[in-house]
């Protein structure tokens, strides 16, 4: 006869497992770490095995554990499957989810259109970080990222839709290009005062340019008079004079536009890294995160969202 004692602790073992620390599992689950560690040992010792090898600086699964681990995963997956089809037939999307976003691309793009989603279904409860870091939203725990850049290989375990490429400018304040006047090669950009984009190691992120071939890629990092960590900063820095930077489309368009910012050496114009829709495969099919996939997907544009659409 089943006895449901057998599913107990299965939920935080597997957050051990997959995190590889009780006090990772902890956060994850919103419990203590003492909490965490007695729900192993009780599992332990229902099955009678080591589930961990345990040393003072490592926590990895035993063989037992291992084994044990697939069987949960499996277990646990089919349980999901089941809850989100029961749950989907007529199910408004309701719930927590969390989404994370690039800061500057997703304060000026992304966050408009989720707010729009959110006044249609009201049961929806996003949590939304902001961070320019690639993240690994299997260990976070995130539902849905917007990412630009990303590995060569997205690991199995993601799903993704790319939907365009940054496009790469170089522009100016017309205040500097009066003062400095206006560049006429590449060469000249040596001879200029350059804003870019600094991290918080003291590196400088390099700027983009065509290769000799066609679809080649070269970067060189610029001698930045400033250097602003947050695109949005640095777009500051370049609206009041205090150089030439090399910006994406998405953050400048507006302001090329209104004409307080001038596009300098149009020919070097570029596509800079790819932009990507990504999410938790696991989690794919419960309501919420399918809405708001199929709400986002045909919106995001390596310009921004597209018009009239937010």
């Amino acid at each position: 006869m089943f006895s449901s004692e057998r599913l107990k602790g299965l939920d935080v073992f597997v957050a051990v497992a997959d995190l590889g620390s009780f006090t990772a599992a902890a956060e994850r689950l919103n419990l203590t770490g003492s909490a965490v560690s007695k729900s192993v040992a009780r599992l332990e010792e229902r099955l009678g095995v080591r589930l961990f090898n345990r040393t003072t600086r490592t926590l990895a699964l035993s063989e037992a554990g291992i084994t044990f681990y697939r069987t949960c995963t499996s277990v646990l997956a089919d349980l999901e499957q089941v809850e989100h089809a029961l749950s989907a037939e007529g199910d408004e999307p309701h719930g927590k989810v969390r989404i994370d976003l690039p800061a500057s691309y997703g304060r000026l793009h992304v966050l408009p259109l989720i707010l729009d989603f959110i006044h249609q279904h009201p049961l929806l409860q996003p949590h939304i970080s902001f961070t320019d870091r690639f993240i690994d939203p299997q260990h976070e725990g995130i539902d849905i990222v917007v990412r630009i850049g990303g590995p060569d290989a997205w690991p199995t375990s993601l799903g993704h839709q790319y939907f365009g490429a940054q496009r790469l400018i170089f522009c100016a304040s017309p205040t500097y290009l009066a003062q400095h006047g206006v560049p006429q090669s590449e060469r000249d950009l040596d001879q200029h005062h350059c804003v870019g984009y600094g991290h918080g190691d003291g590196q400088v992120s390099p700027w983009f340019f065509k290769g000799r071939q066609p679809g080649e890629m070269e970067r060189r990092t610029p001698q930045a008079r400033i250097a602003v960590g947050d695109g949005e900063g640095e777009v500051a820095a370049v609206l009041a004079g205090h150089g030439i930077g090399q910006l994406p489309t998405w953050l400048t368009q507006q302001h090329i536009d209104q004409g307080t910012l001038v596009e300098v050496l149009p020919e070097l114009a570029t596509d800079g890294l790819p932009m990507n829709l990504v999410w938790l495969k696991s989690r794919e099919n419960q309501p919420k995160v399918r809405a708001l996939l199929d709400y986002l997907l045909p919106r995001l544009a390596p310009h921004g969202s597209r018009p009239g659409d937010s």
